[in-house]
C-alpha cells in the first residue's frame, strides 16, 4: 500500500481508503471487511453521524477496538435526524457541532477524531460559526484537524480563505469531472488536500471503461 501526506499535517493516509457508507448493519461482517482492509494497509476510514442512524460509526468503532493507533477515523456531521428517527434537517450550528462531536466519539469508542469534516458545506451554512466550533474542538484534543466535503467552488474558497481546513472530499470519477475546472486548482493553491468519493460511480465507471476498451 502507498501511503500520502495529507497536506499541513503529520498524517500519512492510504491511497486506497475504505467509505463505511455502504457497510451494512451486521457485526461480524463489518469486522471482516474492517479487518481485511487493514491487513492490506488501509489506514484511512470514513464515516458521518447520518450514516443508518449514527449506527455506522457504531460498527466502525466496534471494529477498530484494539487497533485505534494504527489507523485514521474521519466522521461527518452538519445533518441531524429528526427527533422521530425519519428523515433529517441541515444543522450547521456551532451549538449542534459541538454536541454531535460527543455523540460521534461515544460511538466510535474513542477520545480524539483523527478528521472531523463538515457534510456537504453551503454558502448559506453559518460559516464563522461552523470554524469556531472546529477551532474550540481542535483545542480540547477532540479532533486532531478539520476539513469540509463540498463540490461547490464558492463554498471551498470561503473555507479557503476564512480557516484552516486540511482537506476538502469531493465527487471525482472518470463520469464526474467537474473538480478539475474550478476545485483541484484552488486546493493544489492552498495547500488543501482532496479526497475523492465516488471513485467507481457506483460501478458505472467501470463499464464506462470497458466501453473505452
Amino acid at each position: 500500500m502507498k501511503y500520502r501526506k495529507l497536506p499541513k499535517t503529520s498524517l500519512l493516509i492510504s491511497e486506497i481508503s475504505f467509505g463505511c457508507m455502504s457497510l451494512g448493519k451486521d457485526q461480524y461482517t463489518a469486522n471482516n471487511f474492517i479487518h481485511k482492509a487493514i491487513d492490506f494497509g488501509v489506514n484511512y476510514f470514513d464515516t458521518a453521524d447520518l450514516y443508518d442512524g449514527g449506527n455506522n460509526e457504531t460498527l466502525l468503532g466496534a471494529a477498530v477496538i484494539g487497533k485505534r493507533e494504527d489507523i485514521l477515523l474521519a466522521t461527518k456531521v452538519r445533518n441531524q435526524l429528526n427527533p422521530n428517527g425519519k428523515g433529517w434537517r441541515w444543522n450547521p450550528s456551532k451549538n449542534y457541532i459541538l454536541e454531535a462531536v460527543e455523540q460521534s466519539l461515544k460511538r466510535l469508542k474513542t477520545d480524539y477524531i483523527d478528521l472531523y469534516q463538515l457534510h456537504g458545506g453551503r454558502i448559506e451554512d453559518p460559516i464563522d460559526e461552523v470554524i469556531e466550533a472546529f477551532e474550540i474542538l481542535k483545542q480540547q484534543g477532540k479532533i486532531k484537524q478539520y476539513g469540509i466535503s463540498s463540490i461547490s467552488p464558492n463554498v471551498i474558497a470561503e473555507y479557503a480563505k476564512r480557516s484552516d481546513i486540511v482537506s476538502v472530499m469531493l465527487q471525482y470519477s472518470i463520469l464526474d469531472r467537474r473538480a478539475e475546472e474550478k476545485v483541484l486548482p484552488q486546493l493544489n493553491k492552498n495547500g488543501i488536500g482532496a479526497f475523492a468519493r465516488g471513485s467507481l460511480a457506483r460501478g458505472n465507471t467501470l463499464k464506462k471503461v470497458q466501453l473505452i476498451i
